[in-house]
């Protein structure tokens, strides 16, 4: 049995975020667990990295019910005072952001750029959460009855459960995290098992500042665990909202749970997102972004650009010149900062990327760039350009979560706004055009039917400000900016009667 990377003295590091060969994958106030033991591994080697024992249902039960206490302590601080938690969670991220973005590479494989970017879209959610808390609120309205009053009142749901995927094992997680906090609500959090140590990591960091301001742990509880701990969590009453990001397969699985209690859910499931470049595209821009969405975290992005139509003026040179670029990509260890591409997160990954690209090419597909697994310790598969497809071709409507770019010619306009829209998902999408008429059709209500449309930039890389979700099988929610908080609050609307009369509404005799 391999030794596991934590005894290395080149992973000493993973003790500065508490750490150790074995960990408990149970918080609520105190750390825990008595359910499996798994074993983490590092996807550039495929060594394991540590032990994490897993919740029970006995520890999941005990966690629900210190959560729910904690809520009645949370839910009485004042929102402006929940936010300036927040902020020292905050804080306390950014002093431990190179460890987690490191952790993150390691554990999860994606370069280590994007690893602390992950941490630091988390840090910036806390700080736009600290403002937003003395923001939210329903607006007072116009009352046609005389001496009343009519408003709204937003009041937290109570607990929010938190069901994270692997490729974004921090962001995600802290997007409902900071939100779901200054709104007034405790969370249970479940991340991937493949991530487990990330999980536990940013758990011990938010439960020092918890302890520090004499808060109850199990305001921010964690429950490591598998399928079984999800459908717990789905199907628990308790659970006053669950927001999972996952496979859309597995996110109808969530949603027809949650629904048959009458429940609310948040879903952030799969995108099969298109990059458009028109004959007037500015090349400089479109080649690059193409490559980033593409390449990026090796196709493992919800937004990761998966279908590359280009107009037929410019097909050729543009995947020629995207040939070129790819050739240029610096392979190797994520955590080698000199280093843009990294491994596929398993080797089950590994395995779906093979079948893909075989499948294209029975479907008429051509492989102008990559297409075979790489003579590489750990999940590296080769970044890959497939052109020839139609664009309805049943791979290409099918997300494969590898680096796999389908490059496609179109003649016009309205044909390829609707070959962006005629796939099942609705998460992201871009055109790249000087063209303004034809940028405001593609914001309008007869373009891109996805939840972020972009022009001239990528598919990948929003901002936090925005509100981030996607349309159709992509689910439909929305997490971290905009108004993205009210999905997190239920809303009540208010009539006070503030005279001594009791005019009916529309005006009503009722004598």
């Amino acid at each position: 049995m391999s030794t596991l990377l934590i005894h290395h003295p080149q992973y000493a590091w993973l003790q500065d975020l508490g750490l150790r060969e074995d960990n408990e994958g149970v918080f609520n106030g105190s750390w825990g667990g008595r359910g499996e033991v798994i074993t983490t591994y590092c996807p550039a080697n495929n060594e394991p990295i540590a032990r994490v024992r897993q919740a029970s249902m006995k520890d999941y039960e005990e966690t629900i019910g210190k959560a729910k206490k904690a809520w009645n302590i949370w839910a009485d601080i004042p929102a402006p005072k929940r936010g300036e938690i927040v902020r020292k969670i905050g804080d306390a991220l950014r002093e431990k952001i190179q460890l987690l973005g490191r952790l993150v590479s390691l554990e999860m494989g994606k370069i280590l750029v994007e690893g602390i970017g992950e941490v630091q879209e988390y840090v910036d959610v806390c700080d736009y959460a600290a403002g937003l808390s003395r923001m939210i609120g329903g607006p007072t309205l116009p009352s046609e009855r005389p001496g009343h009053a009519l408003m709204e009142q937003w009041n937290p749901l109570g607990l929010v459960g938190i069901i994270t995927a692997f490729n974004f094992p921090v962001a995600v997680f802290g997007w409902n995290n900071a939100i779901a906090l200054i709104t007034g609500n405790v969370c249970l959090w479940k991340g991937a098992p493949t991530t487990s140590l990330v999980s536990i990591a940013v758990t011990k960091i938010i439960a020092k500042v918890l302890e520090d301001n004499l808060l109850p742990g199990a305001i921010c509880s964690l429950t490591c665990g598998g399928a079984d701990m999800g459908t717990a969590m789905a199907r628990d009453e308790r659970v006053n909202l669950l927001s999972f990001t996952g496979s859309t397969q597995v996110g109808k699985q969530v949603a027809l749970m949650v629904q048959e209690r009458f429940g609310k859910s948040l879903l952030e499931l799969g995108g099969n997102n298109a990059i458009i470049a028109f004959e007037d595209a500015d090349l400089s821009l479109v080649l690059p972004s193409a490559l980033f969405a593409a390449v990026g975290t090796a196709g493992q992005r919800c937004t990761t650009v998966r279908r590359l139509f280009l107009h037929e003026s410019i097909h050729d040179e543009v995947v020629d010149r995207l040939k070129n670029a790819y050739s240029q990509i610096r392979v190797g260890n994520p955590w080698d900062p000199n280093i843009l591409y990294g491994p596929l997160h398993t080797k089950q990954a590994v395995s779906m990327f093979v079948q893909a690209v075989e499948e294209a090419k029975k479907e008429g597909g051509t492989v102008v760039y990559g297409g075979k697994v790489m003579d590489h310790p750990g999940n590296y598969v080769e970044p890959t350009i497939v052109t020839g497809l139609v664009h309805d071709a049943p791979i290409v409507h099918k997300e494969t979560f590898a680096p796999i770019l389908y490059v496609f010619k179109f003649k016009n306009e309205e044909e390829v706004f609707e070959w962006n829209n005629e796939v099942k998902q609705g998460l992201s999408s871009s055109i790249f055009t000087k063209d303004l008429g034809r940028i405001f059709r593609w914001l309008g209500p007869k373009g891109s039917d996805c939840g972020i449309v972009n022009v001239n930039i990528p598919t990948s890389g929003a901002e936090i400000g925005g509100a981030f979700g996607g349309e159709k099988h992509t689910g439909g929610g929305r997490e971290s900016g905009s108004d993205a908080w009210k999905q997190y609050m239920r809303r009540s609307t208010c009539t006070i009667n503030y005279s001594t009369a009791l005019p009916l509404a529309q005006g009503i005799k009722f004598q």
